[in-house]
């Protein structure tokens, strides 16, 4: 699989259901994201709101997650980009999910959601204070919804998203969560080792994918793919999509691009 860098900010692994129409000819996109330094342990998280029951918790700093065996990169967002400068996909029938933000334990799980057109984004309350979910959408109907203990409450997603759209929580200033909005179901998040999958691609020619993390507050002049330093603009990487695996091997982010 041949690959170049195309278009430096990286912004902020299961892949979301895959449409019938590309059974046949599809790829699999698999890349192992890493940090260029040093793991480190996050910092915990001062709780000054309910306290006598957040503070039972082990709350901790989650903006940037290293693991220490692999220094792989938590959290990390891969999906093809449709948008301005990206790809144009064939035509597709999504198939709607429901997809589960929780307020557990006086944090948000997962950190990030995927979400595609049509979806229903449920946000539950399975903790014994009320949370409330502040989220900040620019295609969408913005939304702060107050959550109860043992509720939840249910969003319709209508259209895509122009960026990753941060969730907050103001009752509990430390939780916050974000949502991914796509036109296609063609995206993963990186697990604690790094290692993002997408399925199902369409395979045969090449796409543009968005690459995307909380940690990266400004723009990433380059990044380190297969051992080999590449100059990044706008998030970019085009592929070329083959049918079966496509494995990128390793893409490190240098330690000054990601601030915790």
């Amino acid at each position: 699989m041949s690959f170049r860098i195309v278009m430096p900010a990286l912004c902020m692994a299961a892949a979301l259901s895959v449409p019938s129409a590309f059974a046949e000819e599809t790829g699999t996109i698999k890349v192992q994201f890493k940090y260029g330094g040093s793991a480190f342990d996050p910092a915990a998280i001062d709780v000054n709101k309910d306290v006598d029951f957040c503070g039972k918790h082990p709350l901790f700093n989650e903006k940037l997650l290293v693991d220490k065996a692999t220094n792989g990169i938590k959290n990390v967002v891969l999906y093809v980009h449709t948008g301005k400068g990206g790809s144009k996909l064939p035509a597709m029938t999504l198939v709607s999910k429901k997809v589960t933000l929780a307020n557990d334990k006086c944090r948000f799980e997962p950190r990030v959601v995927l979400l595609a057109v049509g979806d229903t984004l449920e946000i539950t309350n399975p903790d014994t204070v009320g949370h409330n979910a502040n989220l900040n959408f620019f295609a969408n109907t913005a939304q702060n919804i107050t959550i109860p203990p043992a509720a939840a409450k249910e969003i319709k997603i209508e259209k895509p998203e122009p960026g990753v759209i941060p969730i907050d929580c103001n009752i509990h200033p430390w939780m916050r969560a974000y949502a991914v909005v796509l036109d296609h179901p063609f995206a993963g998040v990186s697990d604690a080792e790094g290692m993002v999958e997408i399925k199902g691609v369409p395979a045969g020619s090449k796409l543009m994918f968005r690459i995307s993390h909380e940690a990266a507050e400004s723009a990433i002049k380059e990044v380190t793919i297969g051992g080999k330093t590449e100059a990044l603009k706008k998030n970019m990487i085009e592929l070329m999509v083959n049918p079966g695996m496509n494995d990128l091997g390793t893409i490190t982010i240098p330690a000054v691009a990601l601030k915790p």
